[in-house]
């Protein structure tokens, strides 16, 4: 069977469960709140003065992390399944 039509054949990524779910939700967030808090660093900095900085480049770390993080935890569970999913036959 040629190579690309395996490929459609296998599925690509695990059900998302609950706790993935909320871990994407919660990245959704952070990346959006980063992509916020960058294009708005002027009115920031007018508000919070050089603390804005700080704040921001906390939130961009956190984002950061958390990328790493979910990234590792959906290829786990991509992984987990796929190996399910190949043993099954299906």
């Amino acid at each position: 069977m040629p190579l690309w039509l395996d490929m459609l054949r296998t599925p690509m990524a695990a059900p998302e469960t609950r706790a993935l779910r909320a871990d994407r939700r919660i990245w959704q967030v952070l990346c959006v709140a980063s992509a916020a808090t960058v294009l708005l660093i002027s009115p920031l900095t007018k508000l919070f003065g050089s603390a804005a900085a700080v704040l921001v480049g906390a939130l961009l770390a956190m984002t950061a992390i958390k990328t790493v993080f979910y990234l590792a935890r959906k290829k786990s569970a991509d992984d987990r399944y796929l190996d399910v999913v190949t043993e099954d036959g299906l």
